[in-house]
């Protein structure tokens, strides 16, 4: 691999390939690490090509071993780059063919069968809106190749599209398989016969069953014997896997998933269908507990003044009045169940009554709080925060992942651009992701920091909490912006300031005749990014999802202002068990939790900037606590080395 990727190589005889000694230096770990059947965390940073410096080698070993390569990334955008472009490079230049497929989601696909059902049903099942919409996903469906909702041309009402997409316990193997047409059981079929499989993160832990890993097998694996996975993208690790190994459960999906059953205000639903009176009675009841479950859960808990979260420390928070009326439902689904004949039908009640069961598990788990590893806590959602969703999560994601990712037989590939604060160990994140045992490799960017990124750092800038930063901030911004012409992301902490600081600012945009993007403001996320590529002096505001996984290379992206370290609110129920554990065991929470994540963050967000060997701009940050703070060294030096000036 080293050789491949070296000035006189294989690579070399492409046009398009550019020699980079870190990338020749990744490829030459990951291959080092298949070799010897063991795992490896390594951080490259921007610019590297990792995805190839990846893909050549786990491709190579996986068709000479006869393994398979699980690639997992966080976000779509990679996969589709990893689908569509370079992955069909790796076919090209590899003298062995091979096959790669992108697994979704099961709900992500269209399914046939039900499409078909619920045309044939439309009349009980949706009003004539929704009826609308079934027709033009029947038309699409006549001509779709991969039948992903990703490919409609508009986005469906959720109801309408949980009636047709792909479901574990309808679509199957046995009942849409042999038909040939069915999207999800196709692509199953590719994924199975893949060399190369392509999946997000939380679809990995979802295929992964903790439960299965206890057992003995001839070749472990992860999603199936004799795999290996590398998850790209993996600075996300530690949140996906809380999220995905805990518990959500929420006032409006349990009211939904009784809607499909039966609406009692519309008349529609699966059981209408099936004239099945009683079902249909107890339905209601469920819908009326819900409520009422719902009202007693938001009187239970106090929120803040502008939390959204509750903590809640003590089991049985209320009274469990919704386990009676949830089996009772699904006593009277089911037994209409075994009374219908058709199986389509029949599969579809099941599977409303499997949910039923499943919430009434997910309400046990909560109010049980029998797992002493876990946080709960309350949400509050929808726009006005009126409805409620209860919430688990593992505090110690790193205990339960050490297993299932890196036990002794398994080999598991960590990389990204920002794993590290700093140390060339990167031990903070091998520490969050169960990872302490597994060698770490940090390898630097091929770009030029010092000729083309400039960093300056507002010494004069007051403290957050002092009555006149706003005022200061909005003051900074402008010079800033005024130097660079516009051109800028400016990196929020707070939705709340982002809002105050784009209406007062107005006027100022105005007259200059930049357009400012607001996020929050009505326009969504990627049509926020097309606008600022397209429009090339646009200014845009964004918050949490702005600081990583966004790339916009050129003239049209000149400035990153930072307006405050990103520190995480020590508020939220699951930064707060997380702080409280390592106090417990002697630590310092602050150090060793709040500023290495706000030092990685501060790390994505500056890593917005330079995305091309011809890119140049600054960096502006308008935090003196980088600079005032004992502890502001950290995020110094995990900066780039570019040219610092600090502000007075």
């Amino acid at each position: 691999m080293r050789m491949v990727f070296s000035e006189t190589g294989m690579l070399s005889k492409s046009p398009d390939f550019e020699y980079r000694a870190e990338q020749q230096q990744m490829a030459g770990e990951v291959a080092d690490a298949l070799e010897g059947e063991r795992s490896l965390v390594i951080e490259a940073g921007t610019g590297v090509g990792k995805s190839l410096a990846y893909l050549i080698p786990a491709v190579e070993y996986a068709i000479r071993e006869g393994k398979k390569a699980v690639i997992s990334t966080h976000t779509i955008n990679l996969q589709e780059q990893l689908i569509g472009k370079d992955l069909p490079i790796v076919r090209r230049l590899l003298a062995e063919p091979f096959e790669a497929a992108l697994l979704k989601g099961r709900g992500n696909y269209l399914c046939p069968v039900r499409l078909r059902r619920a045309m044939d049903n439309g009349g009980d099942l949706f009003t004539s809106s929704e009826q609308e919409e079934l027709m033009q996903i029947w038309k699409w469906a006549e001509g779709t190749r991969d039948g992903t909702k990703s490919d409609l041309d508009f986005d469906p009402s959720v109801k309408v599209w949980l009636q047709v997409c792909s479901e574990s316990h309808i679509c199957t193997q046995r009942s849409c398989g042999p038909r040939g047409n069915c999207f999800f059981q196709e692509a199953r079929k590719l994924a199975q016969n893949a060399r190369v499989l392509v999946v997000n993160h939380s679809l990995f832990f979802s295929l992964l069953n903790p439960d299965e890993e206890e057992n003995e097998t001839e070749s472990k694996g992860f999603l199936v014997p004799n795999d290996f996975v590398i998850f790209d993208e993996a600075h996300t690790l530690e949140a996906v896997a809380a999220k995905s190994l805990g518990l959500r459960l929420s006032q409006a999906g349990l009211r939904f998933d009784i809607q499909r059953l039966y609406h009692p205000k519309t008349g529609k639903g699966l059981l209408k269908y099936a004239k099945a009176e009683e079902a249909m009675e107890s339905a209601k009841k469920v819908l009326e507990a819900a409520d009422d479950f719902f009202d007693s859960v938001g009187e239970s808990v106090t929120f803040g003044d502008w939390g959204r979260e509750c903590r809640v420390r003590n089991p049985d928070l209320v009274e469990n009045t919704l386990a009676a009326p949830l089996r009772e439902c699904w006593a009277a689904i089911e037994e209409v169940a075994e009374e219908t004949e058709d199986d389509t039908r029949k599969s579809e009640l099941m599977e409303g009554a499997r949910r039923l069961r499943e919430m009434h598990g997910g309400l046990k788990l909560f109010l049980d709080q029998e797992d002493g590893g876990s946080v709960y806590w309350v949400e509050k959602s929808g726009y006005e925060g009126t409805q409620f969703v209860l919430m688990a999560a593992p505090v110690n994601v790193a205990e339960r992942l050490r297993p299932l990712l890196f036990g002794p037989d398994k080999t598991c590939i960590t990389t990204s651009a920002t794993l590290g604060t700093g140390d060339d160990q990167l031990t903070y994140f091998r520490e969050r992701v169960g990872a302490q045992h597994v060698p770490a490799v940090k390898i630097g960017s091929p770009f030029d920091y010092q000729k083309q990124m400039s960093i300056y750092v507002m010494k004069s800038m007051p403290d957050p909490r002092d009555d006149d930063y706003e005022k200061m901030l909005i003051h900074w911004i402008e010079r800033v912006l005024i130097k660079s012409e516009g051109k800028a992301f400016v990196l929020f902490t707070s939705h709340r300031l982002l809002r105050s600081v784009a209406e007062t600012m107005e006027r100022f945009f105005d007259d200059h005749g930049w357009q400012l993007l607001a996020q929050g403001m009505g326009m969504p996320r990627q049509k926020m990014v097309e606008e600022f590529r397209r429009d090339v002096n646009s200014v845009l505001f964004g918050t949490e999802s702005f600081w990583a996984g966004v790339d916009v290379p050129g003239e049209a992206l000149s400035n990153v202002i930072i307006t405050r370290i990103p520190f995480a609110v020590p508020d939220h129920p699951l930064t707060a068990a997380r702080l409280e554990e390592i106090e417990a065991e002697g630590g310092n929470p602050f150090m060793q939790y709040s500023v290495p994540e706000a030092v990685i963050k501060l790390r994505q967000g500056v890593g917005r900037l330079i995305r091309t060997k011809k890119d140049e701009g600054m960096v502006v940050i308008l935090d003196n606590r980088v600079v005032t703070k004992r502890y502001g060294k950290m995020f110094i030096d995990a900066l780039p080395p570019a040219p610092i000036k600090i502000v007075k």
